[in-house]
């Protein structure tokens, strides 16, 4: 009888398999490793976990000694090199310049908006393209008929493949629209941000030379209390008066040289919160050049408020902020309304596979047109639905912003003209104070007055001189405020391009 040949290995790239040898049993493996895991299992305890913890609850945690990174350093304030020149006074405009650039608000909403725009660009990319290569190196060992032949193979696939949208409906452009209206609001929103910082930063600018304003009226205060207190004294040492009458002089002499002390220590909190609101330390050192006018110019606002609220809602970039959002809202609309269709695509790959120590390669290649319909059974109809409630809502907001505005025009447009009355009444008290004053210390000096004739007409005076500088500051800042709420608290806008009108210079943007 003839013998049958041995059997051989197959052509492609392997090796025999020697079973000679005995190998472990699968259930001596299985017990060795549950052995192990027994003994890493032993090995857990609860002190494993509580070094990385308080020792215990009546302790605090304390972190661990290790060497860290110190964090970065804040950013260098930019101020410019004229304003650092010792002795420069700064004004207004120099103060709101230096806040525009230093605020970390103002920076905060332009890098959201470069954001938003940076988003218009990845959602235009949907008409584009979808390429990808890829390089997989691939590795294999197997086994067959029982492990007499085993296969070790080496191969490498390059790839390429193309996807590309078709139609959907108006699905994509839905997207890109929304992309821009969240640009345009998140610009807007930016303008709304830059009109708050001017806001912030002139208001504690009014009050920071009102402090020091008033503190000039105490000044003068001071100097007629201390006049006072002389001629208490002088009446007293000629016997004309008792020690009660310098005692009275002397105690208003005290209270007024307390208010100055205590205004001093304003003054020097309202710098530090100037500064803050320009985005400085509160340390940094600077002058201001300007203090209260004399002349209030009352004409400031010569239209009526129905007028300016309607200046308002064309004005006020916080509501075309969230009218673009309602844009944004009726765009999610059509792009939820789009996934009730149907979507074409194209997509495609290429690509060869290499084997190693072996010079065949095999190439390949696909390309198809695909439609993709999603059955999700009444879910697309939601998502319209919920489109649509949002759009609602933001409809909503936008006219909720837009009461408010209305709202805000109206306090302040009457807040204005009645600190406009303060100071016309200020200043008729003062006068009359002044004149009651000069009265009441001649007779006390020609001993016909009393002192409390004339500690109560100091007192008068006092009062006027200080109700004078509140009405001012008051005054100035209902006129900001009024300028804000109208939206003509205008910032400074970007360079003009070519062939457009120039923008305004820095400084133009005051009431």
């Amino acid at each position: 009888m003839t013998a049958l040949p041995e059997p051989r290995t197959p052509s492609f790239s392997g090796r025999h398999g020697e079973h000679s040898r005995s190998r472990p049993r699968p259930f001596l493996r299985g017990a060795a490793a549950a052995i192990i895991l027994s003994m890493l299992a032993a090995c857990v305890t609860m002190g494993g976990i509580t070094k990385r913890t308080a020792d215990s609850p009546a302790h605090s945690w304390t972190p661990p000694s290790k060497e860290e990174k110190p964090p970065a350093p804040l950013p260098s304030p930019a101020i410019p090199v004229d304003l650092q020149a010792p002795g420069k006074a700064w004004t207004l405009s120099d103060v709101v310049d230096v806040g525009l650039d230093n605020n970390p608000q103002t920076r905060a909403a332009w890098n959201a908006a470069r954001a938003a725009s940076a988003a218009v660009s990845i959602s235009q990319g949907a008409y584009l393209p979808e390429i990808n290569a890829t390089l997989p190196a691939t590795k294999q060992k197997m086994a067959f008929a029982g492990g007499r032949f085993i296969v070790d193979q080496m191969t490498l696939t390059p790839t390429a493949s193309l996807s590309l949208l078709l139609f959907d409906f108006g699905g994509r452009e839905a997207g890109i629209e929304s992309a821009r209206r969240t640009l345009e609001a998140a610009n807007w929103t930016q303008n709304a941000v830059l009109q708050n910082v001017i806001l912030q930063i002139e208001s504690t600018y009014y009050q920071y030379i009102a402090a020091r304003a008033l503190l000039e009226a105490q000044e003068t205060n001071l100097k007629g209390a201390q006049a006072n207190y002389e001629a208490a004294d002088a009446r007293h040492l000629a016997g004309l008066a008792t020690i009660a009458d310098v005692l009275q002089a002397k105690t208003a002499l005290s209270t007024i040289v307390l208010q100055i002390v205590t205004t001093r220590g304003l003054i020097q909190t309202l710098h530090g919160a100037l500064a803050n609101s320009m985005g400085l330390p509160a340390n940094t050192a600077f002058d201001i050049a300007e203090g209260l006018p004399e002349d209030i110019p009352f004409d400031a606002v010569a239209k009526q408020v129905d007028l300016c609220i309607k200046d308002a809602e064309v004005r006020r970039p916080d509501i075309a902020a969230s009218r673009a959002l309602v844009l944004v809202a009726e765009a999610g609309i059509r792009q939820a309304r789009a996934t009730l269709f149907p979507a074409f695509s194209l997509s495609g790959n290429i690509g060869r596979i290499y084997y190693k120590d072996n010079s065949v390669s095999n190439p390949f290649y696909a390309i198809s047109v695909s439609v993709n319909l999603p059955f999700l059974f009444g879910l697309q109809e939601y998502q319209v639905l919920a489109a649509k409630a949002q759009a609602e809502a933001a409809r909503d907001r936008m006219a909720e912003l837009g009461r408010g505005i209305e709202l805000q025009v109206w306090v302040s447009y009457y807040g204005l003209k009645t600190a406009e009355q303060k100071i016309r009444t200020a200043r008729d008290l003062l006068e009359s104070a002044n004149a009651s004053y000069d009265v009441a210390l001649g007779r006390y000096k020609e001993g016909v007055g009393t002192i409390l004739d004339l500690l109560a007409a100091q007192t008068v005076l006092q009062n006027g001189r200080v109700q004078l500088v509140e009405a001012k500051s008051d005054w100035l800042l209902a006129l900001v405020q009024f300028t804000h709420d109208t939206g003509a608290l205008e910032p400074p806008a970007a360079p003009a391009k070519s062939g457009l009108p120039s923008s305004p210079e820095k400084g133009e943007h005051r009431p």
